[in-house]
C-alpha cells in the first residue's frame, strides 16, 4: 500500500479577498493557516505533501514553507498553468483566473500514484479532518484503480 499523499490547492489568485491569502500571516507568531494544516496533517501521518502553486508565486511561497514545515515533510510543488489542458481544450480569450479545484489535481497527475486528499491552503480544517482522511486512504482497499 502506497502511502498518503496531501495536496495543497495554493494557486489562487485572492481576487475577492484583494491578495494572496494563503501568504498572509493569521498567527500571532506570523503561523499562515497552511502552517497549522501541515503541522496536523504531519501529526496524522502523512509525510509527503504537494503543494499546487503559481509559477509568479514560486520563490516567495518557497521561502515561507521550506524554513517551515519542510523540514519535517517532504513537499514537492506543481505549477498551476492556465494553459495546461486536455487536448482538445482551450483558453479562452481573455481568461486570466486559474481554473480550479480539477485542474489543480491534473496540475499534479504526474507526481501521485497513489491515494491522496485535497484541501485548499486558505482553509482551517483541524486536526480530526486530517487524521480521518490519513486513517481512510491508508487503511481502504481500491483493487488497484489507482
Amino acid at each position: 500500500m502506497k502511502e498518503p499523499v496531501l495536496v495543497i490547492m495554493a494557486a489562487g489568485m485572492g481576487s475577492r479577498y484583494g491578495g494572496l491569502k494563503q501568504m498572509d500571516p493569521v498567527g500571532s507568531a506570523g503561523e499562515l493557516i497552511i502552517d497549522f494544516s501541515l503541522y496536523d496533517a504531519y501529526l496524522a501521518g502523512f509525510k509527503e505533501v504537494i503543494c499546487v502553486i503559481k509559477k509568479e508565486i514560486e520563490e516567495d511561497f518557497k521561502n515561507i514553507i521550506e524554513g517551515r514545515a519542510a523540514r519535517h515533510l517532504n513537499i514537492r510543488y506543481a505549477f498551476q498553468d492556465l494553459e495546461d489542458l486536455p487536448e482538445g481544450y482551450t483558453v479562452p480569450e481573455g481568461r486570466i483566473k486559474p481554473w480550479g479545484t480539477c485542474h489543480a489535481v491534473l496540475s499534479c497527475r504526474d507526481m501521485i500514484d497513489g491515494p491522496f486528499a485535497v484541501i485548499n491552503a486558505d482553509d482551517y480544517y483541524g486536526p480530526g479532518a486530517f487524521q480521518s482522511m490519513y486513517d481512510y486512504l491508508l487503511n481502504t482497499k481500491d483493487d488497484g484503480k489507482y
